[in-house]
């Protein structure tokens, strides 16, 4: 058991576990410091400072992220001392930054905005103003790097290389000269960078933010375009946290009101496409299983996992499932499918995804992804971008009766629902697969061992007396040990699941910003949304089985393989 020290902060006594820090004190009072480079689900840094306090008996004022409380500490959060230096410090970072707030991507949830507005800082500043010097980039699909607004707080190295492994951001040059730049001076289009939008999740000010889209979709409308748009299974769960609600907040109906009242004709439920995928994905890890095929067999539905594979790990590509997203399967099923059913030419069609990804904006621009003839998605928006477009206008949310999905893509399952955390996809397979292969019901839905939040999660089962065993894994720095495994003819896994960010796409890039308390919310939602579906099984969702008997036939068939599956390809040379 930890021993207990005892504190003062602002007058007020504490009793706290050793190795807590004057920041975690004070929260547990509920005294707030500002802090801009620490983030509680990182690495303390201190590098800002804005989080000085006044000790007593200690002439400098130290840092509240990273300084640990003794026996007897008695602490002052708000002295005028305190405050005096946190607006020199204030002064010092907003000489180096630019002041075109009002155009800023980051203007309202900036929290540099925020702690200037708490330290009322209303006068000229002192020190000459001395912007940093770097390049805008915008040549990702996914993101947009403008770093002369970085303030160099590292929150986006940490992920980069700690949390994803990819290791695109570092520091260059040294003091007053430093950036945060890709490698050798690349374009962040250029670099091995996954698209997964977890430094801009990170990004305390507008340094690094989604490329926004909402532009091309107003243009589209206006062109007098035919508008479908499809809504991914954790979109529902997230988009209200980005209008103020509380995390796990669910508003499936108002989304579908909201988006009929932006001008989309069809507004579709992308469980259905998920449901589609475990059709597809489930009936191809039978077929490898059953007649020696290449295992284990690895999921594919998230595009910055499929990137990273085919740069990182570009030898074991045959390990991918080779079925689409299914942001993708359901792009190509609107432009064939839906369009011949509509009468409507498939070139009017302008196809839009709502996703919690910015991944996917770089995965709907993939050359292979025009199976219809046409490029099958044609813009991918996230949350946020769906949030603003909500509040552009003019939409009171609170206000919106509940609308249904419209047919003939509306009903979606539990299964296709849970699609959104980590370990929902191979939860949702399993369900199948194990149906199929039994031939009998399942007594329980829930596969427990696959839940959580847990790094690297495992499971085995029993099917026909045949031991199945597969795993699930989020976060990409954590895929290295499973993948050396599969390099090295090691691995016992049948089956796994790789989401990039985590939490799964409940955590992804195009959220608002998240931490894993909010995730944590999240996944609790998502599985409690399944719970109410009376459909928690891919394989009865009759508007499924109603595609494959008027169109597709049967999973892996011809016209399922041209227009549900895919290939990849080896991007070792973004490594050079």
């Amino acid at each position: 058991m930890s021993k207990l020290i005892n504190l003062t902060i602002d007058g007020e006594k504490i009793e706290v576990p050793e190795g807590t820090t004057i920041l975690q004190a004070a929260s547990l009072l509920n005294v707030h410091i500002p802090t801009l480079c620490y983030h509680e689900d990182q690495a303390v840094k201190a590098v800002c400072r804005i989080c000085v306090v006044e000790v007593e008996g200690q002439r400098l004022l130290p840092a509240a992220c990273s300084t640990p409380v003794s026996e007897g500490m008695v602490v002052k959060t708000a002295s005028p001392k305190v405050i005096a230096a946190r607006k020199n410090i204030m002064e010092l970072i907003l000489a180096r930054h630019p002041q075109d707030c009002l155009n800023c991507s980051k203007n309202g949830s900036c929290e540099l905005q925020k702690i200037a507005r708490d330290l009322n800082m209303t006068r000229p500043n002192r020190y000459e103003q001395d912007i940093r010097s770097a390049r805008f980039d915008d040549s990702s699909p996914s993101i947009v790097r403008d770093m002369r607004k970085c303030i160099l707080c590292n929150r986006c190295v940490e992920v980069c290389s700690s949390k994803q492994g990819v290791m695109v951001m570092a520091k260059e040059n040294r003091g007053f000269d430093t950036v945060i730049v890709p490698p050798y001076g690349k374009k962040l289009v250029d670099t091995s960078c996954v698209n997964c939008g977890q430094c801009v999740q990170v990004c305390p000010v507008g340094a690094i933010s989604i490329n926004d889209d909402t532009e091309k979709v107003y243009s589209q409308i206006e062109a007098g375009k035919t508008m479908v748009v499809q809504i991914a299974p954790s979109v529902r769960i997230t988009l209200a946290e980005s209008l103020g609600y509380a995390p796990g907040t669910v508003t499936t109906g108002k989304i579908v009101h909201a988006l009929h009242k932006i001008g989309f004709k069809w507004v579709f439920d992308s469980d259905f496409s998920a449901d589609l995928t475990i059709m597809e994905e489930g009936t191809e890890f039978l077929n490898r299983l059953n007649n020696g095929g290449t295992l284990p067999l690895i999921t594919s539905c998230c595009p910055a996992w499929v990137k990273y594979c085919e740069t990182y790990a570009y030898d074991e590509l045959e390990h991918l499932s080779s079925a689409k997203s299914p942001q993708q399967m359901f792009g190509a099923v609107i432009k064939t499918y839906f369009a011949k059913k509509e009468n409507i030419d498939p070139a009017d069609i302008c196809s839009v995804s709502v996703m919690p990804c910015t991944a996917k904006k770089f995965e709907c621009k993939r050359p292979e992804f025009n199976d219809s003839g046409y490029q099958d998605v044609d813009i991918s928006i996230t949350v946020v971008e769906l949030a603003k477009m909500i509040r552009t206008a003019g939409i009171d949310f609170d206000d919106l009766d509940d609308h249904p999905f419209d047919s003939p893509f509306g009903l979606g399952s539990g299964a296709g629902q849970i699609f959104g955390s980590t370990g929902g996809v191979m939860e949702a397979a399993l369900r199948t697969v194990s149906e199929i292969v039994t031939g009998k019901p399942l007594q329980k839905l829930e596969f427990e061992a696959v839940r959580g939040l847990d790094s690297v999660r495992e499971a085995e089962l029993t099917l026909n007396g045949q031991t199945l065993k597969v795993a699930i894994v989020h976060g990409l720095s954590n895929v290295k040990p499973l993948l050396e495994q599969i390099q090295e003819g090691t691995s016992p896994y049948h089956f796994i699941e790789v989401m990039a960010c985590e939490g799964g796409c409940i955590g992804g890039g195009g959220n608002e910003p998240k931490t894993m308390k909010k995730v944590r919310e999240r996944q609790r939602a998502i599985y409690e949304e399944d719970k109410k579906l009376p459909l928690r099984k891919s394989h009865e969702n009759p508007y499924v089985k109603a595609l494959y008997e008027d169109y597709l036939k049967e999973p892996l068939s011809a016209e399922a393989h041209r227009l549900l599956h895919t290939k990849y390809y080896s991007r070792r040379d973004l490594l050079r």
